[in-house]
């Protein structure tokens, strides 16, 4: 399967909610490290997410990745994402967010995915509270001091 193929597989999945199909596209021991929700270990967790936090909390997703690039065994898109929000503080409303999105892949199955997204620029749209943003925006720092590039840039 191309780089291409696993990014339209990998997309067309979240958008039509199918978990098992989301599954099959990691390693037994994939990671999703998701910018909002977290880190998922495993092909069960990472379907329990797209379930429970994706599909649990929004409608209508639209996921398309632009300008892919694949080295080796790691993939690069840009990305553009969108869904209809059902939680309480913005139950109907459109969100449209824009990233990046790195996969480490493994015999042809993602081994590691992560993100990197205007999320909060997402909350706003949804009208999140501020203080929830907030906690966002520091989890954010948090995760980038945490990393072993962010503590050197700190420490300078």
């Amino acid at each position: 399967m191309s780089f291409q193929d696993l990014l339209d597989r990998f997309t067309r999945a979240v958008m039509d909610a199918d978990i098992a199909s989301f599954e099959a596209l990691f390693t037994e021991d994939g990671i999703y490290d998701d910018v909002f929700y977290g880190r998922f270990v495993g092909r069960a967790a990472i379907g329990q997410m797209l379930k429970e936090h994706f599909h649990g909390n929004a409608c209508r997703f639209l996921w398309d990745m632009h300008d892919p690039v694949l080295s080796a065994n790691v993939g690069y898109a840009h990305y553009t994402f969108s869904y209809t929000s059902s939680m309480p503080h913005s139950d109907g409303v459109r969100a449209v967010f824009t990233g990046s999105a790195m996969f480490e892949l493994r015999e042809g199955l993602i081994a590691h995915y992560r993100e990197w997204a205007y999320g909060l620029a997402g909350l706003s749209q949804l009208g999140t509270p501020e203080h929830i943003i907030a906690r966002q925006a520091d989890r954010e720092a948090t995760r980038i001091l945490s990393e072993e590039a962010g503590r050197r840039h700190k420490t300078f």
